[in-house]
């Protein structure tokens, strides 16, 4: 029952929607049904037409029964006079004939009559007179046969025989009257049956020929429908296809600009950098002299250099000098990454068939020794081969994995998993999974930003890795993902397409 309820309510939305299947369905719901009507119809005009059939078989059956009669009791008074007049035996022989065949017959008339009252009175009184005028025949007859012939004809002569005989053709032909009237109505009502048999069937074929035009000026409109649709979305795909040419192309001369822009800041604040950290080596050498000479005028003169200035130079300005240094040193190492990421996007792609297994095998060898030490692993299942750009691939799982190792999880042995399958629409997956600290899922997409990094800060490191791996990704018309809980390790879900395209001056692209 609850399988049958939602089945119910989905026929009914469907039945309430106004849609081209279910103007077909109706129709042809509709030429079923009348094909049915027309059928149910057909069989009852001609169960009809058979029994109209049979009644008339039986009347003409009644009406050959009759003259039978008549015809076998001409000829048994033919038979009868002709001896009388001749005395010869084959005159007797036909009466004897017919008078042999005659109770069959008047049974067979009997039983076809027995059901109607009328014929079957008629029918009665012709046997009776049969019998009659058996018996006078024959009474003639043996007169004949002993000489008496005057006796006999005087038998003939009395009219008596003649009135039986047109009695029985006037009952026999009343009985061929009613049959011959009968047969005249139901060949009527037979022929009647055939043309509305032949209407019904003419009207239903007329009907389901319109029902079927009906049906097809349906279809040919939704045809013409949908080939308008398919013209109109054409239409609007060529235009969103120069839309995103367009945008595209402005896209790519934005980008463009942020990275000559990027390479020319990075530039400009190397220069001022440089600077600083000249005069921070110059800083040092000065509070070198100044060290130098209050150790002098300290140890000839006790007591003339006051203690603040000897710790201001002592200690002060090594620290704050350190500082600078430091600090100098961390805005050299992030002008270096932003002249590495515009250098990665300015660089040109070179699609090539690459053999990823031994790619990735082949970078995890470069921290086998680290790895081994910790007593850990890296595992690279068989992965699928792909067509692109084999440096930037190379950096993707190269970053990676240099991460995975860094950020281990320090109780217990770090793994490292790399795995790949086809999926279908021509994209291939790879997953890079680690057991080591995880990410917190409110950092998810904050560990791909620049400059931003997750958890404890306890490894060295600007931010700027992963940032550089989605860039990298992207470009080669990818995506990344990371699944992970902070204790449980991670999984880098990477896809890519199985084949990179590059169009003209815009590396990156994808068809």
């Amino acid at each position: 029952m609850k399988r049958i309820r939602p089945a119910l309510r989905t026929f009914g939305v469907f039945l309430r929607t106004p849609t081209l299947s279910r103007s077909i369905i109706a129709l042809l719901a509709l030429a079923l049904l009348l094909l049915l009507a027309v059928n149910t119809a057909t069989l009852v005009m001609i169960q009809r037409t058979s029994r109209y059939n049979d009644t008339v078989d039986h009347s003409q059956q009644v009406r050959l029964a009759a003259k039978d009669t008549l015809m076998l009791l001409t000829d048994a008074e033919t038979g009868q006079r002709g001896f009388m007049l001749t005395a010869r035996n084959e005159y007797l022989g036909v009466h004897d004939k017919a008078v042999a065949k005659l109770p069959a017959v008047m049974a067979r008339l009997e039983s076809l009559v027995a059901d109607d009252p009328e014929s079957a009175a008629r029918v009665s009184k012709v046997q009776a007179m049969a019998d009659d005028r058996l018996v006078m025949m024959e009474r003639t007859i043996d007169l004949t046969r002993t000489g008496r012939i005057g006796e006999a004809v005087a038998g003939i002569r009395n009219g008596r025989g003649k009135v039986l005989m047109d009695a029985m053709r006037d009952e026999l032909a009343a009985i061929d009257a009613i049959e011959a009237r009968r047969l005249s109505e139901r060949t009527r009502r037979s022929e009647w049956a055939q043309a509305v048999t032949v209407a019904v069937n003419a009207l239903a074929g007329l009907l389901i020929l319109v029902l079927a035009g009906i049906s097809a000026w349906l279809v040919r409109r939704y045809v013409g429908e949908i080939e308008a649709a398919h013209f109109e979305l054409d239409r609007v795909n060529a235009g969103l296809e120069n839309e995103v040419r367009d945008r595209t192309a402005e896209l790519t001369r934005a980008n463009e600009e942020i990275q000559r822009f990027a390479y020319i800041v990075s530039h400009d604040l190397r220069a001022p950098l440089v600077n600083i950290m000249g005069y921070t080596s110059e800083l040092e050498q000065v509070s070198r002299l100044l060290d130098q000479q209050l150790t002098d005028i300290e140890a000839a003169q006790p007591g003339l250099v006051d203690p603040e200035a000897l710790r201001a130079v002592r200690e002060d300005a090594p620290e704050a000098v350190g500082f600078i240094r430091t600090s100098t040193a961390k805005m050299d190492r992030l002008i270096n990454a932003i002249l590495r990421l515009s250098r990665e996007g300015r660089r040109a792609l070179a699609p090539e068939p690459l053999d990823m297994t031994a790619m990735v095998r082949a970078i995890a060898d470069t921290v086998h020794h680290q790895v081994g030490e910790a007593g850990g692993e890296i595992v690279v299942a068989r992965l699928p081969v792909l067509e692109s750009d084999r440096l930037s691939i190379e950096q993707i799982f190269g970053n990676l994995i240099d991460n995975a190792v860094k950020y281990q999880q320090p109780d217990r042995p770090i793994r490292v998993e790399v795995q790949g399958q086809e999926l279908p629409g021509g994209w291939i997956e790879y997953r890079v999974i680690d057991n080591g600290r995880g990410v917190s899922p409110k950092d998810h997409e904050r560990i791909f930003e620049l400059f931003r990094r997750s958890g404890k800060q306890d490894k060295p490191g600007e931010g700027l890795g992963l940032a550089f791996v989605r860039n990298i990704v992207r470009r080669l018309g990818g995506t990344i993902e990371v699944e992970s809980e902070l204790g449980r390790g991670s999984t880098f879900h990477l896809k890519f397409p199985k084949r990179l395209v590059v169009l003209g001056d815009h590396q990156g692209d994808r068809l």
